[in-house]
């Protein structure tokens, strides 16, 4: 009995320990839900370009489709991830301004969970990691990206950064999976990929684990070719987005391009070849300084990546920065005497970048009175004669004029109102979405 009771008291401090523990991370959890969704209940109506013209698109079609078995359609450019998750609010029944704003919000709770849990890396105790997760969820361009763009940006920037978290604790496959798990959402994870190259050069990341980035990508693909997709069409989404930027020089972001009209080819070529010869000769050069590569290092190393290689490439839009607006805050958190002030530049050239594309075309219907009065704006309905069609299906409505209906959106060029002869120019909104 005695050698019972001793078990006893020797093991109970654990469990007080590890249930405290638990309670501190779902009342963080708990906060960080309520505060997001407060922050951004005021703008959940706003119906944005985007969403009139191709979120909603997709939701109907799905909706009219067969719900999840839409799927095998090739209507959307977006990687099947999402669709997935929009598929299941048309199963829910969800409406679909709810729907497209619910997706993102989600994921900016989950992006503050891993924010909290690298601060608290840094600060074992204290309200620091709780004020910090907080901090990003009501980042300017955090809140609009999600309640007001309806974009999903927070998707691929939460798992790229559980990915983050997942490395600084060593658990390599777990953070390989989840990197893979946020290329296969957007592609543009691949901004912090430079960071699990140092990791492998400097041998704190198995080489192997790194098969985890693709896998995940396979393995989410694998509902959609049950569903009857093309394997094709699926393994070349990213091909498919990249053909459309070919031949076009659109910049929307605060980058090292932002200030030409246009640019040939040959230079937008220049451009990729000097990111890949930049980051490679920073990835060199860290690893001949042979680094213990700490927790700090990781974060600096992927605040840096996120900020280097949209800034160098040409063809970036504004919502681009997105990572680097998330780990300038952390960066901040771990470092705050020293780069106190890099969140606050980022966010104000990100969100600056952001107005003109929300704000602007309300300022220019309320003087004019007209709702049309911005190319494109999405703020009219779309016209009646275009129909909702899936891509290479002659049988469905085609748009009239024999534009081609191609239902696309977020980060590539759109031909669903405009013939395909239309050349954008780099300021206007038609050549954008």
């Amino acid at each position: 009995m005695a050698a019972h009771t001793d078990r006893a008291v020797k093991t109970s401090p654990s469990v007080a320990d590890r249930w405290t523990r638990h309670r501190s991370s779902l009342l963080a959890v708990a906060t960080i839900a309520v505060v997001a969704v407060i922050a951004r209940f005021a703008f959940l109506d706003h119906r944005s370009e985007d969403y009139v013209d191709f979120y909603r698109r997709w939701y109907q079609f799905i909706e009219d489709n067969g719900g999840y078995r839409a799927l095998r359609h090739q209507f959307s450019n977006y990687n099947v991830p999402y669709l997935y998750l929009l598929a299941t609010t048309v199963w829910l029944k969800i409406p679909s301004l709810v729907a497209v704003k619910l997706i993102p919000i989600a994921f900016d709770v989950l992006l503050g969970w891993y924010v909290y849990r690298i601060t608290r890396l840094r600060y074992p105790t204290g309200r620091l990691p709780l004020t910090a997760a907080l901090v990003v969820v009501l980042l300017p361009t955090v809140v609009l990206n999600s309640s007001m763009w309806g974009q999903c940006d927070s998707g691929y920037a939460a798992l790229a950064i559980g990915g983050l978290y997942h490395l600084m604790r060593g658990r390599s496959w777990t953070a390989c999976a989840l990197f893979g798990a946020a290329f296969a959402f957007k592609l543009q994870a691949v901004f912090l990929f430079p960071v699990l190259l140092l990791m492998v050069l400097r041998r704190k990341l198995p080489w192997q684990c790194l098969l985890a980035v693709p896998g995940m990508y396979l393995l989410l693909d694998v509902p959609a070719l049950l569903l009857g997709a093309e394997p094709g069409k699926l393994l070349t989404v990213y091909l498919d987005q990249a053909s459309l930027l070919h031949g076009e020089f659109i910049v929307t972001a605060p980058n090292a391009f932002q200030y030409l009209d246009s640019t040939p080819q040959v230079l937008q070529t220049l451009g990729i070849v000097l990111t890949g010869v930049s980051v490679l000769g920073l990835v060199g050069a860290a690893v001949l300084r042979r680094p213990n590569l700490t927790h700090l290092q990781l974060v600096l190393a992927a605040a840096v990546s996120a900020l280097l290689v949209p800034f160098l490439l040409p063809n970036m839009h504004e919502r681009y920065f997105y990572l680097a607006d998330v780990l300038t805050v952390i960066a901040a958190f771990w470092l705050p005497r020293k780069l106190w002030f890099a969140p606050l530049l980022t966010q104000f050239a990100s969100l600056f970048a952001y107005i003109p594309f929300l704000l602007l075309p309300y300022r220019l219907r309320d003087l004019t009175g007209n709702p049309d009065v911005v190319g494109g704006s999405g703020f009219a309905e779309p016209a009646p004669e275009i129909r909702l069609a899936c891509v290479g299906d002659t049988s469905r409505p085609q748009p009239a004029g024999g534009a081609r209906q191609t239902l696309r959106t977020g980060d590539q060029l759109s031909t669903a109102r405009h013939g395909a002869a239309d050349r954008p120019h780099r300021n206007d909104r038609r050549g954008r979405r």
